[in-house]
């Protein structure tokens, strides 16, 4: 495993990764260029992108702020969605033309009848466990020892307990697990001292490690480590690349027999994700603009620490598949109790 940087060094990706990542998006998208004239027919009065305040949701937001889909409809908007069923709202009532969620989630609702297409993955694992010890841990580092986990029973635990489980660690023995209402809970307990260890993904991890460094919390916070590199160590258990296809962006409603619109979004959607990780700080600000609580440097840091990049639904099929049955064979309900049909991955 790779050595894992304390907060205060940059985590920016190699010159070769940048350019392995645009010969990709090239690759996947075409180098035509978006048009500049779309035919009044297939004009729309307005198209609503919406996501949750992470990482997969960042190139939507610059979508919007920069006009890339303007050509499209004489509005276009980001709209935030905080919880599960915020978001199931608005996949069942058509509320929103492509929304960005878990693909686990995507695979649940259209299991469950919902009309939707998985567009594109550009989130390979965002979580992190951070810790007073240096590291780099595994999980049996962890033995004898309390690990604040958010959200009982969400994406992060069940992969904490399907690593555990191939590890032959029992969670209930082996490691003290301490649930958490929220990041914020497990955030503001490593930085009173009141745990060591905490699941997290990003951005929470990149603003809790800056907060060790802010006055006044830097008088009583502990210095924290990405200790654990959670993507490198699901590579490392189950012999597979470091990556887990975490989320991705979805079409909805009407927009979903749209194919030019269709192909305009994803165009779109890679040039922003790749402009995202070529200025993290200029990310960050519109990121901050869109979600307030997130802040610009915090989002910068987790954009360089991230592990992005953009591949059609089609194209992340097997590794869909994958880590879909890994899920299934923990908790069923968390895709929807099956595999999802061919027309869920899409061109």
């Amino acid at each position: 495993m790779a050595e894992i940087l304390p907060h205060s060094k940059r985590l920016p990706p190699p010159a070769r990764t940048r350019l392995r990542r645009r010969t990709l998006l090239l690759a996947a998208v075409g180098a035509a260029s978006l048009p500049t004239l779309v035919p009044a027919a297939q004009r729309r009065s307005k198209l609503v992108l919406a996501g949750p305040p992470a990482a997969v949701s960042y190139p939507l937001m610059r979508m919007v702020q920069s006009g890339a889909l303007a050509d499209w409809a004489g509005q276009v908007e980001f709209l935030t969605w905080k919880d599960p069923d915020q978001l199931r709202l608005l996949a069942i009532e058509g509320k929103a033309d492509f929304v960005a969620m878990p693909t686990n989630v995507a695979a649940n609702l259209f299991n469950r009848g919902v009309r939707l297409a998985l567009l594109n993955v550009p989130t390979w694992g965002v979580l992190w466990i951070l810790s007073r010890s240096r590291g780099p841990l595994t999980l049996a580092d962890l033995k004898g020892q309390e690990l604040l986990v958010p959200f009982r029973g969400d994406m992060p635990d069940i992969v904490l307990q399907l690593l555990a489980a191939r590890e032959g660690i029992d969670l209930r023995r082996d490691i003290k697990l301490r649930y958490v209402g929220s990041p914020l809970d497990a955030m503001q307990m490593l930085l009173m001292r009141q745990s060591d260890n905490a699941l997290l993904a990003e951005p929470a991890a990149s603003m809790a490690l800056r907060k060790t460094h802010s006055f006044p919390l830097s008088t009583v916070a502990p210095e924290l480590y990405r200790a654990m590199d959670v993507q490198a160590e699901w590579g490392r258990v189950l012999q597979r690349a470091p990556q887990m296809p975490q989320a991705g962006t979805c079409v909805l409603g009407p927009a979903l027999a749209d194919l030019p619109l269709r192909a305009a979004f994803q165009q779109a959607f890679a040039r922003a994700l790749d402009e995202c990780e070529a200025g993290p700080e200029a990310c960050g600000s519109t990121v901050e603009h869109y979600v307030p609580q997130l802040s610009a440097a915090a989002v910068a840091d987790a954009i360089r620490a991230d592990n992005a990049r953009f591949v059609t639904g089609r194209a992340a099929r097997d590794e869909l598949q994958f880590f879909f049955q890994q899920l299934l064979a923990r908790q069923p309900g968390l895709v929807g109790g099956a595999l999802p049909g061919d027309a869920f991955y899409a061109e």
